[in-house]
């Protein structure tokens, strides 16, 4: 289960996606979650799916290797959806005890549902198609200003950077120590709730005495190698802009310029 988490992953392939400038997959991960909170009704979210599955496809990542990571939200999608469906007031349609579920509470359900679940692959696709190197690149180019105001942008952009890339790392050490514990008799799965988060305590402790010890192991190393911060620093590969980067920034302002204008259109 651990081991689909596809957030913070990296598919090696060739596409039209993978060379892309990171500046602009960047840029287009966040035009893409902006215009879900655009959307504010079914043509928007039409869009959005439509321009989604166009980068699905161009991105060469099989979508079974995508959509696979949807198995981990699965408990939090169903408990953001319930919560809607039965909190949200207005017209009721079904009423049963204290709880109704309302006309407004199944559009906002279905709406909430699919927005989480765009957002989730949306940001994937982008760690799919991008190193960890050329994400912090992109990523320290874009706050650039920020260092007018003494903002440490480039430290910023690196401890992002090895967040996301320690995701699938602890990710599969939590497997290991599970399994492990697994072998030793330990039960994640059964009993009540109370139990089974006590139970929880095993996995967590070497969890994080596993984590501070590669913290340290890579503090060690950079230190090793005389790493100071981004003052001064050179790159071996700056990044520049291509024919192919201006085309993708185009087809981004006609995507948000059509959720804007379509998808608040009215609709019955």
């Amino acid at each position: 289960m651990l081991r689909e988490i596809t957030l913070g992953q990296y598919y090696r392939t060739e596409s039209v996606i993978h060379r892309l400038d990171p500046r602009v997959k960047i840029v287009a991960t966040f035009s893409f979650i902006i215009s879900l909170f655009l959307a504010k009704n079914f043509i928007g979210y039409v869009i959005a799916g439509l321009f989604l599955l166009l980068s699905i496809r161009l991105s060469n990542v099989p979508p079974k290797f995508i959509f696979r990571g949807m198995k981990t939200i699965f408990f939090l999608l169903i408990i953001t959806m319930v919560f809607n469906l039965f909190l949200t007031p207005g017209i009721p349609i079904v009423s049963f005890w204290k709880l109704s579920i309302t006309k407004e509470g199944i559009r906002l359900a279905a709406m909430m549902g699919v927005r989480l679940v765009f957002l989730i692959t949306g940001s994937s696709l982008m760690t799919l198609t991008t190193t960890p190197n050329n994400l912090t690149d992109g990523l320290e180019d874009l706050l650039k200003p920020l260092k007018k105001i003494k903002v440490p942008v480039h430290e910023i952009s690196m401890m992002m950077s090895i967040a996301l890339r320690f995701i699938p790392i602890l990710m599969e050490e939590t497997d290991k120590i599970m399994k492990a514990q697994m072998a030793r008799g330990a039960d994640f799965e059964s009993g009540s709730l109370m139990n089974r988060a006590k139970s929880l305590i095993p996995l967590l402790v070497p969890l994080f005495v596993s984590a501070f010890r590669r913290a340290n192991d890579l503090a060690m190393a950079m230190e090793a190698r005389c790493y100071r911060g981004g003052e001064g620093r050179t790159k071996m590969k700056p990044l520049i802009y291509k024919r192919r980067d201006f085309i993708a920034y185009v087809v981004i302002i006609l995507y948000i310029a059509a959720i804007i204008v379509l998808g608040r259109m009215m609709f019955a």
